[in-house]
């Protein structure tokens, strides 16, 4: 009796432990087509947005090395240029600096010239003058003390000896 007893007990756990397992297969049937799929799904597009979201941090990373390249090179670009305007600006100053002096050295010149010849008129003018003075002067006493009038040619030759004597 005591095996029959078993037997039964043996049966019963048998059958629940079938129930069990029929019951597993069909809940992990379930699972897999109702939750399953949606949470590989999700995980798979999950995966995508990370993969996609590294992508883009590479690509804005790339992205940013090119532009600070090529900012490093505008501005190596525009320090050249700002050396040249530099450069240039001296230059051009020097040169107009240069063109000012020699335009008022000529300037200078010129005047002086301008200047002497205008002394060399005027020292003309004042000897012609004082000879012209001189030759009135010379008739008028030549005429008082030897009481007689000179000829022309006379007053030239007394005039030329006396302006002689006035430059030396």
């Amino acid at each position: 009796m005591n095996y029959g007893m078993i037997s039964a007990a043996g049966a019963l756990e048998l059958g629940d432990m079938l129930f069990g397992l029929i019951t597993f297969i069909v809940l992990l049937l379930v699972v897999g087509k109702f939750a399953w799929k949606p949470v590989v799904a999700m995980m798979a597009a999950r995966q995508d947005k990370i993969t996609s979201d590294l992508d883009y941090a590479d690509n804005s990373r790339d992205e940013a090395e090119k532009l600070l390249a090529q900012r490093k090179s505008e501005l190596q670009s525009t320090q050249t240029d700002a050396v040249n305007i530099i450069n240039t600006a001296k230059a051009n100053g020097e040169a107009q600096s240069k063109k000012i002096v020699a335009d008022a050295h000529a300037e200078a010149t010129d005047l002086k010239s301008k200047a002497e010849a205008d002394i060399a008129q005027a020292k003309q003018d004042a000897l012609n003058g004082a000879r012209d003075q001189v030759a009135d002067l010379s008739v008028a006493i030549a005429s008082k003390i030897i009481g007689k009038e000179l000829s022309t040619s006379d007053q030239q030759a007394l005039i030329d000896d006396y302006i002689k004597g006035l430059g030396d």
